[in-house]
């Protein structure tokens, strides 16, 4: 019996030894790294008005992905692409600055790179001639995950921001203040 016991935890602690070995764990997909979110700055929006989408990127804990602005050609930088519906006018977008690290991937050099979590900016202007009701401002948001081992290969992943177009005599409210005001 205490031999049968014996090799149930020996047992037990290989599986757990393997499972816990790079050889065990799975590498994820880069789509499973990131998890953009996307928010208005006001709900409703008025006909006439300007207000922001902001992209928030929620980044995998032992993960980067490279900044917009990055520091070698080889990298692939994080890049958002809005496809503007019509009746809207899009700014320029904004993308935060990076932190610059150094990996063993990368002999030393620093790498302008995002962690944690970051907020992409687009500036938008809804036109007079802008339909009412909900609208969708679909974009694209495009991107390379590394960890401090591995790059992962670059993807592209749909973002979504819904609003809804009131008449420019309606009162359009802030919205997501945790996003938007300052800090």
């Amino acid at each position: 019996m205490n031999r049968l016991i014996s090799r149930f935890a020996a047992t037990l602690l290989a599986a757990a030894l393997l499972l816990s070995s790079p050889a065990g764990s799975q590498t994820p997909s880069g789509k499973d790294v990131v998890a953009p979110e996307a928010y208005a700055s006001h709900d409703p929006v008025a006909r006439g008005m300007s207000f922001q989408v902001a992209v928030v990127l929620k980044i995998r804990n032992g993960f980067h992905v490279n900044a917009r602005e990055v520091t070698e050609d080889y990298l692939i930088p994080t890049d958002l692409r809005a496809e503007i519906p019509a009746g809207f006018k899009l700014g320029t977008v904004s993308y935060p600055k990076g932190a610059l690290q150094t990996f063993a991937f990368s002999k030393n050099k620093k790498l302008n790179v995002y962690t944690g979590s970051v907020t992409i900016l687009l500036p938008l202007t809804v036109l007079p001639s802008a339909p009412l009701g909900p609208q969708h401002v679909p974009m694209k948001l495009r991107y390379q995950a590394c960890s401090t081992e591995i790059c992962l290969p670059p993807v592209t992943k749909d973002v979504d921001a819904t609003l809804n177009v009131v008449a420019a005599s309606s009162a359009a409210k802030p919205a997501n203040p945790e996003i938007f005001s300052p800090k």
